[in-house]
């Protein structure tokens, strides 16, 4: 580089950055070397080399700040797939590590070690160029674009600290905190399930409670009081959890404490009429036997209304009786529910009176400009079917006379199913291959229909609306797509992004987000776990528990977990599960 070429990218760099006043300049031009720029402010920290990117009037283009807050399932996605360079990626996180959730239940009797489910994330930071700050967003200030931080709690440096961050692009990827529904006692006798702190408090708690029933001058009753292991919510989570400690149970405590062994009982509470309800009737059904085989009271019609230090209290939906029973220890996991930050950037944008944040179909926050929200912290709003009901029959209405025939929809069927993915819900649901199909079920016959009959024969489409699961894949899924999205966001600038074809000129920039459901699993202990795959197969039994290894292993993000994982999966094979109260 020439002095002169020098001189021009160093006085747009000035022009840039007029605050930047302690400049140090070491630089050294012999074999075309570059110039190393040395600052104490932000701005010039990095290297200015002689290939620096400037733009047609030689003045350095400003990378868009990109803060992601979170490193759960949804974020650590976005920032594994991001390779957009001309973005500046900060990430703001109150654990320095991804957690595989999925396996949490594992690590509560010692299946699995915690650290072998958790992902240091500083390694990706390294390899993707991004920068990490552990600290917990308290506040958004979206008027402003700057969110307010501090430092973990319980550091061990005394004090906390706090600071301010700007942003252009706002990723929120905090997830959600267990739902506890205001019910009292919960927060402060109940465990929690969500975090690798939670699970290892729930495997000391239960080591605890056997060493405590193992004491001598103990009555029955206090006994079967401390090992009374009561499990409320019959959800994926608290029926695996179920599972795993009754295998506790039955292969190591019989053998590590055996004279305390007939005094155990677990009880699983649901409030609904069956437990797994959002998986297939026939796992319900088995779910339900296997439990009963096994001697786990399973009471369902039973909701929570209070929890003390030594009971907890039910209410039978049936008589309407409340009934309380002591217990050892109680494990919550009943829903999720908005994080405060979350609820008061809700209050905010005018979304107060929402349950849960809202985007659109491209995860963009509603009511706010250059803020994603993705995974457990929000949920897609849907557009109704009926909403945009003249714009789609207008569009397919090319000829303007006010009725439609079959060929009428070859243009825009595509458009429509893509845009409501409830009309695709709908014709799968009553076995009609495509709208045509739909408009002569409710007409009686193929013919042209005006845009009355059109709307009754739409008018059911809207009732298959579903909000997404909270769960792994979805979250995953929603990184993956969002990193997308912002990999090509330059290159397709001059392209409208909003509705489909029917409600405007040209296609827009991206497709909107649309999840893909795998399967789901569900282990039940003794080995065996249901799995509901895509095309409606069920396969409960052992076989189904070895595709769960293999799904499991195959989902964790790297090779070290993957390793270990597998090897404390055949440690517990050989040795059994560990007891100790580590």
């Amino acid at each position: 580089m020439s002095f002169h070429s020098f001189y021009q990218r160093a006085s747009s760099l000035f022009k840039a950055y007029p605050s930047t006043s302690k400049i140090l300049l070491l630089s050294t031009f012999s074999g075309g070397g570059g110039v190393l720029v040395y600052s104490d402010s932000n701005p010039l920290k990095r290297i200015l080399h002689a290939d620096a990117t400037l733009d047609s009037d030689g003045n350095p283009i400003r990378k868009k700040k990109v803060v992601v807050l979170g490193s759960g399932w949804s974020g650590y996605s976005f920032l594994s797939y991001l390779n957009n360079p001309n973005y500046d990626v900060q990430v703001v996180s109150p654990r320095n590590f991804f957690l595989f959730t999925p396996l949490l239940p594992s690590v509560t009797n010692g299946t699995v070690e915690a650290r072998s489910i958790v992902e240091p994330i500083r390694g990706l930071m390294r390899k993707k160029g991004f920068e990490y700050k552990e600290a917990e967003c308290v506040k958004i200030d979206a008027s402003n674009k700057k969110i307010h931080c501090r430092s973990k709690e319980g550091s061990s440096l005394k004090g906390t600290t706090e600071f301010d961050m700007d942003y252009d692009i706002l990723i929120l990827a905090v997830g959600a905190k267990p739902n506890t529904f205001n019910t009292p006692g919960v927060e402060e006798h109940a465990y929690f399930l969500k975090e690798a702190e939670d699970a290892l408090n729930i495997r000391h708690s239960v080591i605890d409670c056997f060493e405590r029933a193992s004491l001598p001058n103990l009555t029955e009753e206090e006994r079967k009081k401390i090992l009374h292991f009561v499990v409320v919510g019959g959800g994926p989570t608290g029926v695996e959890f179920s599972a795993e400690l009754h295998d506790f149970l039955v292969q190591d405590v019989a053998k590590i404490y055996p004279k305390v062994q007939e005094f155990t009982k677990i009880t699983l509470l649901e409030a609904g009429d069956h437990i797994l309800n959002m998986f297939d009737k026939r796992i319900t059904a088995f779910a339900e036997e296997k439990f009963q085989r096994d001697g786990i009271d399973l009471k369902t019609g039973s909701m929570v209304v209070g929890v003390t230090a030594d009971e907890i209290s039910t209410k039978e939906r049936e008589t309407g009786k409340i009934v309380s029973e002591p217990y050892g220890m109680v494990v919550w996991s009943t829903g999720i529910g908005s994080r405060p930050v979350i609820k008061d950037f809700m209050q905010q944008i005018g979304q107060g009176q929402r349950r849960v944040l809202a985007t659109d179909e491209w995860l963009r926050v509603e009511g706010c400009d250059g803020v994603y929200a993705l995974g457990d912290t929000a949920t897609i709003n849907q557009r109704r079917v009926m909403e945009d009901i003249a714009a789609i029959f207008n569009k397919a209405d090319k000829g303007n006379t006010g009725t439609l025939k079959k060929k009428d929809f070859n243009s825009v069927v595509k458009d429509i199913c893509q845009r409501y993915p409830q009309v695709e819900l709908y014709l799968k649901k009553n076995k009609l291959k495509n709208i045509a199909n739909l408009l002569k079920s409710a007409n009686g016959e193929d013919t042209q229909v005006n845009i009355e009959k059109f709307k009754q024969a739409l008018s059911e489409v809207d009732s298959q609306m579903k909000n997404l699961p909270a769960t792994a894949q979805v979250a995953s899924q929603q990184g993956k797509y969002l990193a997308k999205c912002f990999n090509k966001m330059e290159k397709c600038e001059k392209k409208p992004e909003g509705p489909l074809r029917f409600r405007g000129e040209g296609r827009h920039r991206f497709q909107p987000f649309r999840y893909r459901h795998f399967g789901s699993f569900a282990p039940l202990g003794g080995e065996q776990t249901a799995a509901e795959l895509p095309g409606d197969w069920v396969s409960i039994g052992h076989s189904s528990q070895w595709l769960w290894y293999s799904v499991y292993a195959s989902k964790l993000v790297s090779w070290r977990t993957r390793m270990l994982v597998i090897s404390d999966w055949t440690r517990r094979f050989v040795f059994g599960r560990d007891s100790s109260s580590i």
